[in-house]
């Protein structure tokens, strides 16, 4: 699955897509995330609270991962130079 993300509605949709494609209930998610189930239903409506950390833990829990490119770009990989500040 790819996506592209714009809004915390967009990445709420998407974690809960990924919690449902990872046979998880959001009880068995919470579960996994040492979390309340609520924790997770909130997550999925208002993705807007997560921090990174969250997010990432999430994504890792549902066998996801999380890449960045330029807008407009279709190559996934970047180059050891785009890495450099």
């Amino acid at each position: 699955m790819q996506q592209t993300i714009a809004t915390p509605y967009q990445m709420g949709q998407i974690l809960a897509a990924g919690r449902r494609r990872a046979s998880l209930t959001q009880t068995e998610a919470a579960a996994r995330l040492g979390v309340s189930q609520s924790r997770i239903s909130t997550l999925e409506a208002d993705s807007g609270a997560l921090t990174l950390s969250q997010l990432l833990t999430l994504l890792g829990a549902y066998g996801l991962q999380l890449q960045v490119q330029d807008r407009g770009s279709s190559v996934a990989a970047p180059t050891a130079s785009a890495l450099e500040w």
